[in-house]
């Protein structure tokens, strides 16, 4: 959405705040032992409390409030009672919502415990792309180049980009235009971020797989040749200058 006015950009600072301190929270709490669901269901009650709603569930009907992969799923895990944290294990959540009639959207990767397996290194090159991509956007920048800049800062890594997942535009509905904000240059893509609008922008860092595809339960995915990936994501709005980023409090950037 664009934001034309001081009740919308105030709707949009709601929602962005009840999903970035619901994440918060739920990465706080999660610890070696708790299911999945347990941190779900942990995530839901601070929704509620805001009056909030949960996104993919109001939209796709997904089965949990919020999204919570780990290992080797890269994003849209299921939360389920079978499904245990243990120490050292990469887990990424992702919280989205609807309040108001505004939504907002925001997730982060981080390691349960002890980093045991090195999944560090991963996480904090997510979190340092997502850093140098959100300080080059801004109105009139080219879509195309800010793929460009997540893909070249991953490879100077030794990391790889998902091709098929990106961002896009949020505000009055979970997805709207700009979709396809990509991890890589398209030199087909000839968008411009345009100043007022809302988009939430993600990376997607992998180790060994270029493709996200689907497991059989309809909704999670994993890496085309296997390996992990992290995913930072906040909602923000462009400007002529730095962004403003309206989900700052999930501190995932810290």
């Amino acid at each position: 959405m664009s934001i034309t006015n001081e009740p919308e950009l105030i709707g949009m600072q709601k929602v962005s705040e009840a999903v970035a301190y619901t994440l918060k929270e739920m990465m706080n709490y999660a610890k070696p032992g708790m299911t999945t669901k347990q941190v779900d269901e942990y995530g839901a009650k601070i929704l509620s409390d805001f009056g909030a709603k949960s996104a993919p569930y109001l939209t796709y009907g997904f089965p949990g409030w919020t999204c919570i992969s780990v290992d080797k799923e890269f994003c849209h895990g299921i939360p389920t009672d079978q499904r245990i944290l243990n120490e050292g294990d990469l887990i990424n959540i992702d919280v989205s919502a609807e309040l108001n009639g505004y939504w907002a959207d925001n997730g982060g990767s981080f390691v349960i415990g002890k980093d045991i397996y090195g999944h560090q290194k991963l996480v904090n090159a997510s979190k340092d792309i997502l850093q140098k991509t959100i300080n080059q956007i801004k109105g009139g920048v080219r879509i195309a180049d800010i793929g460009s800049l997540m893909e070249t800062e991953a490879k100077k890594r030794g990391f790889r980009v998902i091709k098929n997942l990106g961002g896009h535009g949020v505000g009055r509905s979970l997805h709207e235009e700009p979709d396809e904000l990509l991890n890589y240059r398209n030199r087909f893509d000839s968008r411009r971020f345009k100043k007022n609008s809302v988009v939430a922008i993600e990376t997607f860092i992998a180790t060994d797989s270029t493709l996200a595809i689907e497991l059989n339960d309809g909704w999670t995915m994993v890496g085309n040749k296997g390996g992990y990936m992290a995913q930072h994501e906040h909602t923000i709005l462009i400007t002529d200058g730095k962004p403003v980023i309206l989900t700052q409090m999930n501190e995932i950037l810290n």
